[in-house]
């Protein structure tokens, strides 16, 4: 009866949100070519990949943070077991566009079905699975159901409960017991998740701590930061000049940096802002926000070639892929969607290059990765807006203290590197042969 009923209100919630996800379509493109992927039906080239008899692990990972961890365990497990191919399945068109760059030869790229039962029930029947494997929270009763029911071992990978989340998950145990306790094994980032995912009634058994694999992820992009220094150096940012970077940011986190760039500027001239939002179909906005406050705006994604900017200029890095290398070549950090009640984006990638790193007061998201870089002084917290500012100031304007917390943020996160191979070698031990 429970089953029948969340197959109900799921088509209705899905039918209610469909003038949604077809604004998303019309505004970012994406799946709307693929669309018919989340109805389990795939085109004809894909089909027929999918029919050619090879055994395939289906990793599902949602968007770009959770298919960077998926890329990471994909690529370990070929390194562990040499000819291994995979289906990847995403959910939002940016994730498809990182999925594109991780999947193999041999490999396979869809959107993941809806969980309705004859969406899954296809899906299955045209991937044939040997093994699937769910990275983070992407918990759908429906195909795990499925997967369980044609012995299909589950793996919940980096699995974390997000403080929003865990309320909903205690009271309804009930629901989410039975489906917790048909995975395998579930891999949590912490002992705070690990006690979320009993309250929600998965049995101790089931579960293994192992930290965070978004530690392994993290990867330095040597000519990616060569090339950016070079499109740094023609547009007139000096190549010995401090860099104030804010990465992954959302609206209202732009115009606080803004500010923060105009009273550093008094004390430090030689300081340059680089601004990377989050959504690029935000650009716009921010390049408004830039010329409002006052500052030349240089928009990466349509000046390719830029020559000598005005002094003050703020880099809009608006292009796809090229933050890891932007993080290279900073060495102060504000790391977005932390100031605004959302949880924060991604802090370990500043830290690994070393850069002084900053985050609001919301990093619930990254609550174990944050929880181990707070303990060794490797990142600074700001309680509030105020706070943020004041300890902006005070990094920028302090040269030994950003580079002894720069340092101390690199070691922590080559510290806590290794959890992915430890996973894969449990799947595969699970697996056998």
């Amino acid at each position: 009866m429970k089953w029948f009923l969340y197959n109900l209100l799921f088509a209705l919630a899905y039918v209610a949100m469909m003038p949604k996800f077809l604004f998303r379509m019309v505004r970012r493109g994406g799946y709307a070519n693929r669309f018919s992927d989340r109805f389990g039906r795939y085109p004809r080239d894909i089909a027929a990949r999918l029919a050619d008899g090879t055994p395939r692990i289906w990793v599902h990972a949602v968007s770009v943070g959770e298919v960077a961890v998926a890329g990471q365990l994909m690529e370990e497990i070929r390194r562990q077991r040499p000819g291994t191919r995979f289906v990847l399945s995403t959910t939002s068109s940016t994730g498809w566009t990182q999925a594109q760059k991780t999947v193999g030869e041999g490999d396979v790229l869809i959107y993941a079905p809806l969980d309705y039962p004859g969406c899954v029930k296809r899906a299955f029947r045209a991937i044939r699975p040997v093994a699937y494997v769910i990275t983070e929270t992407e918990i759908w009763p429906n195909v795990i159901r499925r997967a369980h029911g044609e012995h299909v071992p589950i793996f919940l990978v980096n699995a974390r409960i997000s403080d929003r989340s865990a309320p909903g998950y205690r009271r309804l145990k009930c629901w989410f017991g039975p489906v917790l306790n048909r995975i395998s094994v579930i891999f949590a980032q912490s002992d705070l998740d690990a006690d979320r995912l009993r309250n929600a009634g998965c049995t101790d058994d089931r579960i293994r701590v192992t930290g965070s694999m978004k530690f392994d992820v993290a990867r330095r992009n040597p000519v990616r930061e060569e090339a950016l220094r070079g499109y740094l150096t023609a547009a007139g940012f000096d190549p010995g000049a401090p860099i104030l970077l804010g990465g992954s940011t959302w609206p209202g986190e732009d115009t606080f940096l803004l500010g923060v760039y105009r009273k550093a500027l008094a004390k430090v001239p030689s300081l340059r802002l680089i601004i990377a939002p989050r959504h690029f179909e935000k650009a716009d906005d921010v390049e408004t926000a830039v010329r409002t406050a006052g500052f030349p705006c240089l928009r990466k994604s349509r000046v390719p070639n830029p020559e000598r900017q005005p002094d003050g200029t703020v880099l809009l890095a608006d292009t796809t892929g090229e933050l890891m290398g932007f993080y290279g070549l900073a060495q102060t950090v504000f790391v977005g969607k932390s100031l605004c009640e959302h949880g924060a984006q991604n802090m370990i990638e500043p830290c690994l290059c070393g850069c002084a790193t900053l985050v609001g007061p919301y990093t619930e998201n990254f609550r174990p990765v944050m929880s181990d870089l707070l303990a060794h002084g490797a990142i600074l917290q700001a309680k509030d807006r105020p706070d943020l500012e004041r300890l902006l100031l005070a990094t920028l304007t302090d040269a030994s203290a950003r580079a002894a917390l720069g340092a101390r943020a690199m070691a922590a996160v080559d510290a806590r590197r290794g959890v992915t191979p430890a996973v894969v070698k449990t799947i595969l031990r699970h697996l056998g042969a």
